[in-house]
């Protein structure tokens, strides 16, 4: 049985990571640099970084705060924001990121994520979903951080996306962002069960049990948060405790 992941996210924004609730109301945090090596040597399993405003303002992302990073950590390190083209992805890896996250682009031009998976291996390319409940009840999907509703299903983006070659998919359910009460369930759970590929859930970690939920009932591969591990309401090594006196396969953090 593979273990599931932990893993922090960085929202960076002029260079600073940023936090907000429901993509609003963003209030500074911490030096990228500085949380990544934390969040290295804390024992998470992975670090997602994403320049929030990249693909809105329309330009690249910030490649020079990528290989800091990348300098400082000792595992996988996942880069998105302004991803446009083919040539971005090759730009994220040689600055040091392992995988690259499309969304907004995707969306756009769905051979992207093709194109992509074909030159550099499924393993490298991860689409990254944003999806709010429609007032139809189904859940749809999102561009330019959560600026633009597409009216497109998330379910069948996630796979269509996987047809066409993403390695990963991490779902952020935008009502639950940084809400702190739990991920959301039911469309964690319908993703998972709809795709073969790893399912990361973001969105909504408020404590210990939400992560487990997630990682049970919710059927995600991994869970993502950024506020309770930021704030240091959660830690890193105790929740991995926690999860591995659940029964939950776990990368557990070696002290001393």
């Amino acid at each position: 049985m593979l273990s599931k992941r932990i893993i922090p996210c960085l929202d960076v924004r002029n260079g600073r990571v940023v936090k907000g609730v429901n993509f609003q109301n963003v209030a500074d945090v911490d030096d990228p640099v500085k949380l990544a090596r934390f969040y290295s040597e804390q024992g998470a399993d992975e670090l997602v970084f994403y320049d929030i405003t990249a693909s809105n303002e329309g330009r690249n992302i910030f490649l020079d705060v990528v290989e800091k990073v990348a300098k400082e950590i000792s595992i996988p390190f996942t880069v998105g924001g302004g991803i446009r083209e083919v040539e971005d992805f090759h730009k994220a890896l040689a600055a040091g990121a392992d995988k690259v996250s499309v969304n907004s682009a995707a969306v756009k031009n769905p051979q992207l994520i093709k194109e992509a998976s074909l030159k550099y291996g499924k393993q490298c390319v991860v689409l990254s979903i944003d999806c709010k409940k429609s007032r139809q009840g189904n859940w749809t999907v999102f561009l330019n951080g959560g600026r633009i509703d597409t009216g497109k299903d998330a379910i069948a983006w996630a796979k269509e996306g996987e047809a066409l070659g993403a390695g990963e998919i991490v779902l952020n359910s935008m009502d639950a962002d940084g809400v702190k009460t739990g991920f959301h369930i039911p469309i964690t759970k319908a993703i998972a069960e709809a795709v073969q590929v790893p399912v990361v859930a973001s969105g909504g970690a408020g404590t210990k049990e939400h992560f487990l939920e997630v990682l049970t009932t919710g059927k995600a591969d991994a869970a993502l948060a950024a506020s309770v591990f930021h704030f240091g309401e959660i830690l890193i090594p105790d929740l991995k405790e926690y999860l591995y006196n659940n029964e939950i396969a776990i990368r557990r953090v070696k002290h001393g």
